[in-house]
């Protein structure tokens, strides 16, 4: 696409619109030369402007000064809040007719849309529902959303439970406990486990959930609870001739956790993965046998079994662990626990916590027994940044107070009034002990001393590296990915880290699983490891080898700001727990270090605990899963909580689920929310790929959703960063689209796969792409086809079956799809600065695109409109995901287009909200408006009635016009052709001006 020409609808040096609106037809050459002619008379009309400027001033008399100033700061946003934006649609007259001939056809079954809005309160679900055939997807749905959460225990409990009591198994498993015993290598390992604190409460235990049903154990770092407690229950219940009717599951937090404690209690038990000891974790498992077993799962598969059991009736014990970190799914599994124990008394529950908020646990759960085990850990000596600096002789930059812009300089100078009340008490007692020399008084005296100091944590690593002999591992603790990758890049561009004499692995969870446990590998003789890891390393697992930890002191936490509705992820300070974790890890195996880059006194500042997650992200899947469950008013059972959420926040979800037509107006689920609530995907994806199969484009989008809802492959190395970005524009075959270049990438990948050879390897190599990750996404595909397939939306489980992918080609209608589910995520594009594109939301938000957007370097645009997965404030507010698209995909995904259309005289106006709306001729209207009431009606009957797509039938006709109708309208976007090119265009010159 040409940048020469700014085309219709350009924006001037300054950011304006120099055209009221732009024209999307299907013209001919004469009518766009007519539009600019006629434009250009206009332009060469007298200049009354110069006239008027001569003429005095303008403003009302009698204002002085700043007054006047003020006067024209309102006037400009009145003009700027009256100037038209809306943009002009129309149809070629050809396009018209060819729409019109596909539509225009017997009426079906499904043309008489049903409203759930028009239904009288008194109206029941059966006839609410009569339009839906009888089937069995109807008995299903209207069992979920009439029956409750007793009724459904009752249902489940009266099935029949796998764990049925067996002499013979009995006895078997008891014979087979007994060998395991015998051998050598289970002897070394008893010999390990019986120096281990939790040994020792072993019969405590035992004893007390013998005569309770539910119990809480607190334990403190290296006590052994996470690995031993499952193995005492499983032993005593062999031993009792009870192991037919024995199987525990065991909840981690996060997938590292579940892998590596299933494979070190394996080990101890002498026994092999997938016997009588397994793990579950998304993609990926291996199953213990169903009985006289153990299962470490991830607490989001928990979730899972209870949607298909929720009466649990196949396990004999649950064991949450780490409840202390207050993760969304475990407090939900929590307090929907306390609901099912009454129904299911032979359950036993046993909740695992860090020690410092046991006593909120027990209480929760009226007041249960609490058993605890102290830690055992070797010695760990503390040192805080008085101490390394001490030690380092390090000098933080000096504090520049800014004088550019008096709001950024006042919020700076109070920022500094408050750090300095804050530490001047304590560097004055640290004077008075003279244990620091003046220079170290004065680094503390610098604010910078509360920042991350990447070259702190340097200096440091290489004081422990030159000065200390003992050749154990280093744990470095850093808040995000950037920072990790930022150290990394610094020492490997020193000359200190030979790859010789170090091991340096990055840790992170967006990383898969196995280059995770690539930190469990022994390093060679003479060299030493080192671990750059964010909070992923505090619990459940144990690196043998570490014996120095570095703690920055902070850690990167989302917050869901409700006011503002808005995803924020800001380094913080960690809690108190989190420091114990910390200093914990360097006293696994053998004496250690634990160096705090904080200050004594911002450590006796931290909170006791983090803020549990439920207090700050969105509940959408939340209130999905209290469906699901049929457990009520999701308000009421989210006030049932230890901590419950906002009323606010509950609401913003419920609303973002209507508009998702998940949940009707009584905050019932409707058919599309039961389906979506039955996958385990954030309702938005799941939507993606449901529609995907009706308009039969499975590859690609599938591709989008598995990487929007787990992680992207891309990768950015050092160094390397504007390499990787060109691979990355190259994948978006100038779609000006994240999500496109998704899809090609994973294509490209199993294309190569199928293949012999090492072009699957070469490709991720040659585009910066992850390998594993990418077999990852892709077996996250095969598993939404077996969801969709076991849904009868599809007609069997390959997403590359020819079928389901004969539109995957069609980009235009990739994208509306994205937008469909991503909808209202919607921002306009309003100019290109120096800083990077300038954008508003459909909120009237000033945004940005994030750097790793493929669009964050783009210089012009096809269209004005971005959809995007994630709004996020960190620096800024930026926008994560994006995808350029054209004013009819916005039509096709807004749920309330078809009644948003006023009409005048031959002209009408479809009005989407404030900054979302088009001019169209009436016929143009009609006709959309025609086309949107018949996929309305179309959706309905296919997510009431699951079925593939026959594409001969009525159905087949309306799914063409609309693709037909999309494929115009990017056409006439130019993304295809180039031909109508709205562009905004960058401006060296007047970069300034449109920075804010």
């Amino acid at each position: 696409m040409s940048h020469k020409h700014r085309g219709k609808g350009a924006y001037s040096k300054h950011g304006r619109r120099e055209t009221d609106d732009f024209h999307l037809y299907e013209g001919s050459t004469s009518d766009k030369s007519r539009g600019r002619k006629d434009r250009g008379a206009k332009d060469r009309s007298p200049h009354r402007k110069d006239k008027q400027s001569h003429s005095g001033p303008s403003h009302p008399p009698g204002l002085k000064g700043k007054e006047i100033g003020l006067y024209y700061r309102d006037k400009q946003k009145a003009k700027n809040a009256r100037k038209d934006d809306t943009v002009t649609l129309k149809l070629h007259p050809s396009t018209e007719r060819q729409i019109k001939d596909l539509i225009d056809v017997p009426k079906s079954s499904y043309d008489k849309h049903f409203n759930l809005k028009d239904v009288g309160d008194d109206t029941s679900f059966e006839s609410r529902y009569n339009h839906i055939n009888e089937s069995q997807f109807k008995k299903k749905f209207l069992s979920i959303i009439t029956g409750t959460l007793n009724e459904n225990l009752e249902k489940a409990l009266a099935e029949k439970s796998k764990l049925v009591r067996n002499e013979r198994l009995d006895i078997q498993l008891l014979d087979e406990l007994a060998e395991q015993q015998a051998q050598p290598r289970y002897k070394k390992m008893m010999e390990f486990r019986m120096k281990l604190p939790a040994y020792e409460k072993k019969q405590d235990i035992i004893n007390l959930l013998s005569s309770n049903q539910v119990i809480l154990i607190s334990g403190e770092t290296g006590c052994g609870k996470t690995t031993q407690v499952a193995q005492f229950l499983l032993d005593y219940e062999l031993e009792c001739g009870r192991g037919s009717t024995t199987n525990i599951i065991c909840t981690q937090p996060r997938r590292i956790s579940a892998v590596s404690v299933a494979e070190r209690v394996a080990a101890e038990r002498a026994d092999r993965l997938g016997n009588s000891v397994g793990y579950h974790i998304r993609l990926e498992r291996k199953l213990a046998r169903p009985y006289g077993s153990v299962t470490f799962c991830t607490t989001a598969m928990l979730l899972q079994f209870l949607q298909m059991d929720p009466a649990l009736k196949n396990y004999s014990h649950i064991i949450l662990d780490e409840i202390h970190e207050r993760s969304t799914q475990s407090d939900f599994i929590i307090t929907l626990l306390k609901q099912i124990l009454p129904r299911r008394p032979t359950l036993k529950l046993i909740l695992m916590s860090a020690t410092l908020n046991s006593e909120q646990f027990s209480k929760y759960y009226d007041k249960c027994p609490t058993l605890h085990i102290p830690g055992f850990t070797y010695p760990v000596e503390e040192y805080y940044l008085e101490d390394v600096l001490h030690l380092t002789n390090f000098k933080f930059e000096e504090n520049i107070v800014y004088t550019n812009g008096k709001k950024r300089m006042k919020k700076q100078e109070a920022a500094n009034d408050t750090f300095e009340k804050f530490i001047g008490p304590y560097i004055r007692q640290l004077q008075h002990t003279k244990k620091y020399p003046q220079r170290v008084l004065d680094q503390l005296k610098n604010p910078k001393s509360e920042e991350l100091s990447i070259d702190l944590v340097f200096e440091l690593v290489r004081h422990i590296c030159s000065q200390k002999n003992n050749p154990g591992a280093i744990l470095i603790f850093l808040p995000g990915v950037m920072d990790i990758t930022k150290l990394h890049r610094q020492m490997q561009d020193s000359h200190f880290f030979p790859s010789s004499r170090y091991d340096i692995y990055p840790l992170h969870s967006r990383m898969p699983t196995i280059d995770q446990k690539r930190v469990f590998q022994v390093p060679r003789n003479e060299v030493r490891k080192i671990i750059i890891a964010t909070s992923i390393a505090e619990t459940s697992i144990t690196i043998e080898d570490v014996v120095y930890v570095i703690d920055c002191g902070r850690t990167k936490l989302t917050n869901f700001q409700v006011k503002n509705n808005l995803d924020t992820l800001d380094s913080e300070w960690i809690s108190e727990a989190n420091a114990l974790q910390r200093k914990g890890r360097a006293g696994r195996v053998k004496a250690g270090i634990c160096y705090h880059l904080y200050t004594k006194c911002r450590a006796a500042a931290f909170d006791k605990y983090p803020l549990p997650e439920m207090l700050r992200t969105r509940l959408d899947e939340v209130i999905l899963q209290v469906k699901i469950l049929q457990i009520g008013k999701a308000d009421r059972f989210l006030a049932s909580m230890m901590d419950p959420p906002e009323a606010k926040a509950i609401d913003l979800s419920l609303k973002l689920l209507r508009e998702l037509n998940a949940l009707d107006e009584k905050e019932n689920l409707t058919p599309l929310g039961y389906h979506l609530a039955r996958l385990p995907l954030d309702p938005r994806t799941g939507k993606m790929i449901i529609w995907a199969a009706m308009f039969s484009c499975i590859d690609p989008v599938f591709s989008i959703a598995a990487s929007l809802s787990f992680k992207d492959a891309f990768y950015c190395p050092m160094n390397k960063e504007e390499e990787a970005r060109k691979k990355k524009l190259e994948l978006g075959q100038n779609q000006y689209s994240d999500h496109i270049a998704l899809a090609e990438a994973l294509s490209t990948y199993e294309e190569l796969s199928s293949q012999p050879g090492n072009g699957a390897y070469s490709f991720c190599r040659k585009y910066f792409l992850s390998w594993n990750t990418l077999k990852l996404l892709s077996d996250m595909k095969q598993q939404f086809a077996r969801y969709l397939c076991e849904m009868k939306f599809l007609a069997n489980s390959n997403p590359k079956d020819g079928s389901a992918n004969t539109n995957s080609l069609n980009k235009s209608l990739v994208k509306a799809i994205v937008c469909a589910g991503l909808y209202p995520n919607v921002a306009i594009v309003k100019g290109v600065t120096k800083n990077g594109i300038r954008c508003v939301t459909t909120e009237e938000e000033k945004v940005k695109l994030h750097i790793s957007s493929i669009n964050d370097k783009a210089r012009s645009f096809p269209s004005p409109y971005l959809t995007y997965y994630l709004k996020r404030k960190s620096t800024g507010i930026f926008l994560f995901d994006t995808t350029c698209v054209s004013p009819w995909a916005l039509l096709f995904a807004s749920p309330n287009a078809n009644g948003a259309i006023s009409s005048k005289s031959n002209k009408s106006i479809i009005k989407l909200g404030p900054m979302l709306q088009f001019n169209c001729e009436s016929g143009t209207a009609h006709i959309f408006q025609k086309l949107h009431k018949k996929l309305d009606a179309l959706l309905e009957n296919k997510i009431n009635h699951p079925g593939t797509i026959d594409w001969n039938s009525n159905e087949g006709n309306i799914l063409r016009a609309i693709i037909l109708l999309l494929s115009v309208g990017d056409e006439n976007m130019g993304v295809d052709s180039g031909r109508y090119d709205y562009s905004v265009t960058y401006d060296e010159n007047s970069a300034s001006d449109l920075d804010d």
